[in-house]
């Protein structure tokens, strides 16, 4: 039964078990869900960043137990450090742009975030890389997705300073 959730949760639902681009599909589950939590239900990305924090640490428990009997220390079917690495730039652009914002906007932030998001942990540049090569093991597959989404967040932050 323990295998079986954490089954779930490491692969969100089975997301991971997505023949192609599973990451990718992940990473878009995740925006689509926090546009739900944060625009249709409209609860505090403060609760909801508190959450992915919990979630972080679960997955680090729940990875390592996952991959402990694999050869492949990080499987395509390991999704849960996707939603953690999009959550994170998404989660603090509502926090820092809290207010009324229009549809259109947000609409357009998540999708660059979405990008950006896909971009760097496809390409990992460092220290994405560096956590992908040197740790074989729960921390190495979500901190370079954690990675990842703070490099998201800095290329925000950077073109907000610029265009301010």
């Amino acid at each position: 039964m323990i295998n079986k959730i954490i089954f779930l949760f490491v692969t969100l639902f089975g997301i991971g078990k997505i023949r192609k681009i599973p990451g990718s599909i992940a990473s878009l589950a995740t925006t689509i869900f926090l546009f739900f939590l944060l625009h249709i239900l409209k609860i505090s990305p403060n609760f909801v960043l508190i959450f992915i924090i919990i979630i972080f640490f679960v997955s680090l428990y729940a990875v390592n137990i996952f991959i402990k009997d694999l050869d492949n220390k990080d499987p395509k079917e390991v999704v849960i450090d996707e939603f953690i690495g999009q959550s994170i730039p998404i989660c603090l652009y509502e926090i820092a742009h809290e207010g009324t914002k229009e549809t259109s906007q947000i609409l357009t932030s998540y999708f660059i975030m979405f990008i950006l998001f896909r971009v760097f942990d496809i390409v990992k540049p460092y220290p994405v890389s560096y956590y992908d090569k040197n740790f074989k093991n729960s921390f190495g597959v979500v901190m370079d997705d954690v990675a990842a989404g703070l490099y998201v967040v800095a290329v925000l932050v950077l073109y907000m300073v610029l265009t301010s």
